[in-house]
């Protein structure tokens, strides 16, 4: 039986992944697509189709979280503009690496490679700091107004030309291109919104307090993804079906996600998180192995690793959610009943 040119398997199958990629978006404030594009490469959709769908996604899960942060006034708008330029540039060339990779006929194997380092040394960072919490001063004296060391001391080099920062201090343009533009190539050679990537340049190179890089991530990364689903959709490299399904299940996670934030401590799953990344890199490396030995079997136990251990984190917040709801429960009935 098919729907939208589906099986009802895969129809099933997109929304319930899009309603925990959206779980986990809410709850970590990360687009998702870095799940979804090596999702649709392991499902046999060429690389072009499962970048652009990714990039798609992510334009369509950035929109709710940048204008709740505009509310906030979160966003360096002249920071935010500047690197949408040059994201779109870095997007642009990783495009067309792509398509030339195509053509070659391993964009595949490249962007599977790029995944599997890229996953697991980000999986490695999660897994460190989840290893570290105990050690880690406490997050109430850390000041989100604040900006790392690192920050300061680029920031002491004056190349011109430069511009001031909503937050009161300056940054040379050339720092601004220089990040944007190599996350934009990420994000054009392997499908990504880059959040991930795009807020730690923001805060630790280009020098903005945490709360400010975060909407100007979204923000920038906002257009920048538009201009993304542009460009791979131009070449019919967008799967409408296959991204609307998605953000139909999305949707409501992100908002079962975002309520979780006030319930859960992150710092209770985040070791969960860096494992997700880490299976999710081995995933990606035996469905490689299996295309170079011919093999089916690791082709599956590589879409169950990628698929189940995003449902896992997931399973493992709203589990935390009904146990934190429990336990409010049972230490408000004794005194609902004294009062009787």
């Amino acid at each position: 039986m098919e729907l939208l040119g589906l099986s009802l398997t895969l129809l099933v199958l997109f929304v319930s992944f899009g309603f925990m990629v959206g779980v986990l978006f809410g709850f970590f404030g990360m687009g998702g697509s870095f799940l979804i594009t090596p999702t649709l490469l392991l499902l046999d959709y060429p690389a072009s189709v499962a970048i652009g769908s990714g990039l798609a996604f992510y334009f369509g899960t950035s929109v709710i979280a940048v204008l709740k942060h505009y509310d906030v006034g979160q966003v360096d708008y002249k920071l935010g503009a500047i690197l949408f330029v040059v994201l779109s540039v870095g997007i642009e060339l990783g495009s067309r690496l792509v398509f030339g990779l195509e053509a070659l006929g391993i964009a595949n194997l490249v962007t599977g490679i790029a995944y599997v380092v890229l996953l697991a040394g980000i999986g490695a960072l999660f897994l460190r700091r989840a290893y570290n919490i105990d050690d880690d001063v406490d997050e109430d004296d850390v000041d989100d107004e604040e900006i790392p060391p690192i920050a300061t001391k680029i920031q002491s080099y004056t190349v011109p030309p430069m511009i001031s920062l909503s937050s009161g201090g300056r940054a040379s343009v050339w720092t601004i291109t220089g990040a944007g533009g190599s996350v934009g190539l990420v994000s054009g050679l392997i499908g990504v919104g880059g959040g991930f990537i795009r807020m730690p340049a923001i805060y630790y190179l280009i020098g903005t307090p945490l709360t400010a890089a975060v909407g100007t991530s979204l923000f920038a990364g906002l257009f920048s993804g538009a201009f993304g689903t542009f460009t791979y959709g131009m070449s019919g490299s967008v799967d409408l079906t296959v991204v609307s399904l998605l953000l139909v299940g999305s949707a409501l996670g992100a908002r079962i996600g975002s309520a979780a934030t006030t319930i859960v401590d992150e710092d209770d799953v985040i070791i969960y998180f860096g494992l997700m990344m880490v299976l999710a890199s081995v995933g990606i490396a035996l469905s490689e192995l299996a295309n170079w030995l011919g093999t089916g079997a690791l082709d599956l136990v590589s879409v169950l690793l990628l698929v189940g251990s995003s449902f896992f984190v997931a399973l493992m917040i709203l589990y935390q959610v009904f146990t934190s709801l429990n336990e409010d429960d049972t230490r408000t009935q004794p005194t609902s009943n004294s009062g009787d």
